[in-house]
């Protein structure tokens, strides 16, 4: 192993043990797929060396990879099995599909700009991650087509959760995101699962996720 490698292998050690267990993420398959992804990969290059700070990191002009404690807490709510087909909402460079990849059986990342779908793509393709897909399309209108899914993750706040999103959720199915309103100073951590026609939502926690675009509200009516 070169030395750089050894150095990123060390950083997501500590992320693990510095950002991760002191944060309530106690779900072995979790840190097992967070320890095992190389998250330098999916940053720009001048970025790597701050790869696994305890931050949202920018990857493209407002977007970003979410900050690895956010991300870890929301996929142990999710309760991600084996067998799950998974979708990520806004998977930008991809790495948000790379960590689910390790435990859902099939992962899908849905993405609405064509240059941040195609890196996702190859830098997939480039670590040998298999059993995933990126497709662009419209974030706010989910990937009917493929649906339903066992498992949505948004990877990006939102200031409310579409009911697209929703009814492509399969019964029993949970979506984890941040809903933050476009006026609040922070958002909060969701969990939402599908019991037949019902929704129930229940609040996680606070995060200063930040906002994913396609979601903004329209602009209303003013005399």
């Amino acid at each position: 192993m070169a030395l750089a490698d050894r150095q990123y292998a060390e950083a997501r050690r500590q992320m693990v043990l510095s950002q991760l267990r002191p944060n309530r993420v106690i779900d072995e398959q979790v840190i097992d797929a967070m320890e095992a992804v190389p998250r330098e990969q999916f940053v720009p290059k001048p970025y790597r060396g701050v790869a696994y700070v305890d931050e949202d990191v920018m990857v493209a002009p407002g977007r970003y990879l979410m900050e690895p404690m956010v991300l870890a807490r929301l996929l142990q709510e999710a309760e991600v099995q084996q067998q799950d087909i998974a979708l990520v909402v806004g998977c930008t460079t991809g790495y948000e599909v790379a960590v689910l990849a390790k435990i859902a059986n099939t992962v899908i990342g849905l993405e609405s700009d064509p240059a941040l779908a195609q890196q996702a793509s190859q830098t997939l393709q480039a670590l040998g991650i298999d059993n995933v897909a990126v497709v662009e399309g419209a974030l706010k209108d989910g990937l009917q087509k493929q649906a339903p899914f066992n498992v949505m993750l948004l990877a990006g706040a939102v200031p409310e959760i579409s009911p697209a999103l929703l009814n492509q959720l399969a019964d029993g199915g949970r979506l984890v995101g941040v809903v933050r309103p476009p006026e609040a100073p922070i958002g909060q951590a969701v969990i939402v699962k599908r019991t037949g026609d019902l929704f129930p939502q229940r609040v996680l926690f606070d995060a200063g996720t930040p906002p994913m675009p396609g979601f903004e509200r329209p602009a209303g009516f003013v005399f």
